[in-house]
């Protein structure tokens, strides 16, 4: 199996003071995809610029030909399936059929009560998420789309001619939980984790391993339940939360032998954010792009 690289660029700069040559370059560099954050701000750079999701990734598809892009993650939070599955045809149309949704419950944090409401609870994200992926998958897959639902409704929703990529764009589904494994399971393309956010500050490396190797293992009853091949999804790791936090890309063999654990438990695609100076991000541009063309080669050779 050949693991891919892929990366975050977080919409932190202007578009024309360094925003477009980063996703130029990832391109250069020969990731497998850049992804983007979909939020309305995020944690420590809450008090700075942040871009919306997918109008940048709109701009990168006219500033790439090859890579896919996507989002890592979007969530309920500020979204609803009807407008979203609009501006996701748009942009599948627009990038030539290159958009993976990367898809997940949505958090506690700032996007939670940006809009007016109260934070929902666990429950209640889990409850929106299992009604928001099924509709959406309808409108992406469907010309047109009635649903009542309890959180969700649709009355006629067009969407003629819909994706480019057929039945519909891909989903990587977030999830860690059983309800939101076996929504990896029925609805993703791909299934993505963090790993154990409990592990992050105090546990050990070998820990988030173990942790790893069990949500494996859960999304693969998950698939047995619905009898599909457990090793048909495909598995994507997003760095920079298990214990060794940003240390992956500290340098070229520190990443080499972070990947190659996890590509031996079964994932198929290693996610990086790209530096951010000055952030919980921070890394050497030089090591990174060494990291991009050497780091994986040795993986993967």
């Amino acid at each position: 199996m050949t693991l891919r690289l892929s990366t975050v660029i977080l919409p932190v700069r202007r578009w024309h003071e360094g925003g477009r040559d980063q996703w130029t370059r990832a391109e250069e560099l020969g990731f497998h995809a850049a992804y983007t954050y979909d939020h309305l701000s995020w944690r420590s750079f809450r008090d700075g610029p942040w871009f919306g999701a997918l109008p940048t990734l709109t701009a990168a598809t006219t500033a790439t030909r090859r890579m896919r892009l996507g989002t890592l993650v979007t969530s309920p939070n500020f979204r609803h399936p009807v407008t979203l599955a609009k501006e996701l045809i748009s942009l599948d149309d627009i990038s030539g059929g290159r958009i993976t949704l990367g898809i997940g419950a949505g958090g506690s944090g700032f996007d939670a009560t940006a809009l007016g409401q109260e934070a929902w609870t666990p429950r209640e994200r889990a409850d929106r998420f299992a009604e928001f992926v099924p509709l959406l998958d309808r409108l992406l897959s469907e010309g047109a789309v009635t649903h009542e639902g309890t959180l969700y409704s649709a009355v006629e929703a067009r969407n003629v001619p819909g994706c480019v990529q057929r039945p519909r764009l891909p989903f990587a589904v977030a999830a860690t939980g059983p309800r939101g494994m076996r929504l990896a399971a029925r609805h993703g393309q791909a299934w993505v984790t963090t790993g154990d956010p409990k592990l992050f500050e105090t546990g050990t490396p070998e820990q988030s391993r173990a942790a790893l190797r069990e949500q494996l293992d859960n999304l693969g009853k998950a698939c047995a339940e619905i009898g599909r091949d457990a090793a048909e999804p495909d598995k994507i790791l997003l760095t920079g939360f298990t214990p060794e936090a940003n240390g992956v890309l500290d340098s070229v063999d520190a990443f080499v032998d972070f990947a190659g654990r996890h590509a031996e438990l079964g994932f198929d695609e290693i996610v990086v954010h790209a530096p951010i100076p000055g952030s919980v991000f921070a890394a050497d541009e030089v090591v990174f792009e060494r990291i991009a063309t050497e780091g994986i080669a040795q993986v993967n050779g």
